[in-house]
């Protein structure tokens, strides 16, 4: 087995990260990050409890006022450097991501660690080029807008990604000038720690970021609650995002959810059928398919759907399933045992209310060395539309599949779950293409292609799958206030109260 963890020796942090600092947990308390490949113990991480958000969060704020009066270019300079930072310790960052996740190599090494860079250098060039605005109001005032940083903000994210996410959530916060206290999933935290070392090798300064794995019950029920937080950036599932609004509303802070998914991926009957095969095999196996704008959904015309089935199901059956850290493996473990047994759960309800599994639905069979961990084969399933693995989020290599006659029916099927956040179709039929780019409910659509991204797109949903943008200006907005101010320029203004 070719692996690139013999080249590159993985570096571990265990620790809490606050206030510039590598501290152990203030009881003590560690849990276990496991390899899902084995089911073997990486390391013992230091899990924060309230009394650390506490301690993070008073780092945080004692650092945010000279960090937000920091000049913009200073504060986007380090992030720049961060960048380069990530990009010269690639493979060892991702070596340790498909450790920690069981994403492949070639997928860690190819899009995640490279976006991740990018993120943080989109971010980190924007962070002078952020502007306000000049508005024409009466004559003979000046009215203009500043955008400032809302403060202490508090960062939850998931484990499918926690590597792209750090920049993806710190990116735009820093460079608005904002403080963070990020709280990686306890599943998955040592990319996001790496993260921490990393910066202060650029020299962020001490309390301006801090890293906190812990228990989302306790740790990101505090910082929703905590009220010395600003905002709250949440990824992760639709039925947590719900209890964070909930528990934000003692301070009525600002709240960004990117919550589940449900991707309709529609292909019509001229779509050219290759492309459509290989875009939408990516749109659901990559990474396992644990990606919230997986398209899990595949809706097709019943004119091509034979065909395009004959060609997928040998394409799902041919992903070569293996041990992450090997550069040829094309399909990794799910990240953990429990979300394995859910996945595998899906296939049972399919069979019980009458789907037809075409193939995988099952771990892998006569691979010895794949047993103790958490792998589940590429599975397609052909249900009916209201059937509860077409309706509810499986987050797995699990898409299920639909028939329709008519645009209209594709619409309806499409738009009949309660998620909104991604969708596609392929379509050679350009005024067919923008028509329902623009009647999906979503807050992303791709047209002929899927799952692209870019830290200058907004990236976000509609519905379940919650409110606010990642990426691009709208985060930048996401992270400031605006202040409107008002100067009387050579207005006369008779007195109101004349004596």
């Amino acid at each position: 087995m070719a692996t690139a963890s013999t080249a590159s020796p993985v570096r571990i942090q265990t620790d809490l990260f606050i206030n510039g600092e590598f501290v152990k947990a203030e009881n003590g308390a560690t849990a276990p990050t496991y390899n899902p490949h084995d089911n073997s113990v990486i390391a013992e991480v230091a899990s924060a409890s309230t009394a650390d958000v506490d301690r993070a969060v008073r780092a945080a704020t004692e650092a945010f006022p000279k960090w937000s009066a920091l000049s913009a270019a200073d504060r986007g300079r380090m992030l720049l450097k961060l960048a380069d930072l990530i990009e010269s310790r690639a493979e060892e960052i991702a070596t340790l991501e498909s450790l920690d996740t069981g994403h492949p190599m070639r997928d860690t090494m190819r899009l995640d660690v490279p976006r991740t860079a990018m993120t943080f250098r989109y971010f980190g060039g924007m962070a002078d080029k952020f502007e306000g605005t000049v508005i024409p109001v009466d004559q003979g005032f000046l009215n203009y807008t500043l955008r400032q940083p809302v403060g202490v903000v508090g960062q939850i994210v998931p484990w499918n990604f926690p590597l792209m996410f750090t920049s993806w959530k710190m990116g735009p916060a820093l460079a608005a000038g904002n403080t963070v206290v990020l709280k990686p999933a306890a599943l998955t935290p040592l990319s996001s720690l790496r993260i921490a070392e990393l910066m202060q090798e650029v020299g962020i300064p001490k309390g301006v970021v801090n890293i906190i794995p812990g228990a989302g019950s306790a740790v990101g029920q505090h910082m929703a609650e905590h009220q010395d937080i600003a905002k709250i950036s949440f990824t992760g599932s639709t039925d947590v995002g719900r209890r964070i609004v909930k528990a934000s509303a003692s301070n009525l802070k600002r709240l960004g959810l990117e919550l589940g998914g449900k991707g309709a991926n529609i292909v019509f009957a001229d779509a050219h059928l290759p492309a459509a095969v290989n875009g939408s095999a990516f749109a659901i196996f990559h990474n396992q398919g644990q990606a919230c704008i997986a398209g899990s959904r595949l809706i097709l015309h019943e004119s091509i759907a034979d065909a395009f089935l004959d060609q997928f199901v040998a394409l799902a059956k041919s992903i070569r399933i293996g041990n992450p850290l090997d550069i040829a493996t094309e399909m990794g473990p799910l990240t953990s045992m429990g979300h394995r047994d859910k996945v595998l759960g899906y296939c049972d309800i399919a069979k019980e209310q009458g789907g037809q599994i075409l193939t995988g639905g099952r771990a892998p069979q006569n691979r010895p060395e794949l047993t103790g961990g958490y792998y589940v084969e590429p599975t397609v399933v052909e249900a009916k539309p209201g059937d509860r693995v077409s309706c509810e989020e499986v987050f797995g290599p699990f898409v299920v599949v639909s028939r329709f006659k008519t645009d209209e029916e594709a619409l309806q099927i499409a738009n009949s779950v309660e998620y909104g956040l991604g969708g596609g179709l392929w379509t050679t039929n350009l005024a067919k293409a923008h028509r329902f780019a623009a009647a999906i409910r979503s807050g992303m659509v791709w047209i002929n292609c899927y799952k692209r991204v870019n830290p200058a797109s907004p990236f976000g949903g509609v519905g379940s799958s919650g409110y606010g943008r990642e990426m691009g200006f709208e985060a930048m907005h996401q992270y400031t206030e605006v202040k409107s101010v008002w100067v009387n320029v050579d207005a006369n203004i008779p007195p109101f109260y004349p004596r």
